[in-house]
């Protein structure tokens, strides 16, 4: 097979899809592998690199795509990339469709396959390939967040940990999953106050188990958020629904009610954010104010952090993108239910129920296709 890895062009992203020890296993496979230049530079992976691995060093995006049997990137394709889709191509991304009909359109139309890290789901019905970036995105929601409470960013002033003899900042996480628990732990690593509120009392239980009771946790529902978001300096939305749209928990009513000064940061905003009031942003644009209160909404945050992200990512998607070079598209999706998930769309077909739901449209499992 013949694998694609171009350079990203979503603003800032400088993540790549594949690591010069992919190239080599993939090459060692018998697979030929092109690399668009300058692909792999911001996360510190320079051409010569993807060259003495066995890669194809390529010089556009154009080319990258049109001799590529599969493209494997980071991001979901923008508009200006969806020139390059055709039948039969297999695209293998984050894709996050559900607030994207554009994006699902142009698939749809050209007949791509498209198969979503983020919601591919391994025998324990977890998702494996959203998870490390979740991991990131947890851990930067916090790191960013202290830096926007600074009054020079525009926030309230205020350090997290606080000081001997002044009480430290209240940080308020939507959301106990891998988002949740991983902010958590840079909250309270940085000396905060630290409120979860998530839907499930077993998850509840589970972490005030694995916080040792360190943190503080709230039954979901309007009332304790309204409560809970009045009082934060930092507020987390972590809540994810696989291949759905965000739910929207925190209303532009609450947001109203906040602190000024303070901050939000929805990490959930490439699935349409949890937070009513969050629309995305960039990294060259990461902020804006909503009463007083500052947004930070950036869809790709873990592209601050390219070469953890990179590695992170790529330890967990590469075995499924050389199960795809060795078995084809068809047959790995066949051999692996869970893998199976992953297609949001085959063959012109809608393939994912969620994110059909998200956009009123009709769908139909990939397995009734094949």
């Amino acid at each position: 097979m013949i694998v694609g890895v171009p350079k990203e062009v979503k603003d800032h992203e400088s993540r790549v899809g594949i690591t010069p020890a992919g190239v080599r296993a993939l090459v060692e496979a018998g697979h030929k592998v092109l690399v668009q230049t300058g692909a792999g530079e911001l996360s510190a992976f320079p051409d010569d690199e993807y060259q003495n691995a066995g890669a194809e060093i390529v010089g556009s995006a154009y080319d990258t795509w049109r001799l590529a049997d599969m493209v494997v990137k980071v991001k979901e394709p923008i508009e200006k990339e969806y020139q390059y889709f055709r039948p039969g191509l297999v695209l293998f991304t984050y894709l996050h469709l559900a607030p994207l009909p554009a994006l699902t359109e142009a698939l749809m139309e050209k007949q791509v396959t498209g198969i979503a890290y983020e919601t591919v789901r391994d025998r324990a019905g977890s998702l494996p390939l959203l998870t490390p970036m979740s991991e990131v995105a947890g851990r930067l929601s916090v790191q960013v967040g202290a830096e926007y409470l600074q009054k020079t960013k525009g926030g309230r002033g205020l350090l997290l940990g606080g000081v001997p003899g002044v009480p430290p900042g209240n940080v308020v996480i939507i959301g106990g999953g891998i988002v949740g628990i991983n902010a958590a732990k840079m909250a309270l690593g940085l000396g905060a106050k630290v409120t979860i509120v998530d839907l499930s009392l077993n998850r509840l239980r589970d972490l005030d188990d694995i916080f040792n009771g360190r943190v503080f946790t709230l039954a979901s529902n309007s009332y304790n958020i309204a409560k809970a978001s009045s009082e934060a300096d930092l507020l987390v939305g972590g809540v994810l629904i696989p291949g759905a749209a965000a739910p929207k928990l925190v209303t532009a009513a609450m947001v109203k009610n906040m602190k000024k000064g303070a901050v939000i940061v929805d990490v959930a905003i490439d699935q349409g954010g949890s937070i009513e009031t969050a629309r995305p942003t960039t990294h060259t644009d990461p902020v804006y104010e909503v009463d007083g209160v500052v947004h930070y909404c950036v869809t790709n945050m873990p592209a601050a952090v390219p070469n953890t992200s990179t590695l992170a990512l790529t330890n967990a998607t590469f075995p499924y993108v050389l199960k795809l070079a060795n078995e084809g598209a068809e047959a790995a999706i066949k051999s692996d239910k869970g893998f199976a998930e992953g297609v949001n769309t085959y063959k012109g077909t809608l393939t994912y129920q969620a994110v059909a739901e998200s956009q009123s449209k009709s769908w139909k499992a990939v397995a009734e296709l094949l």
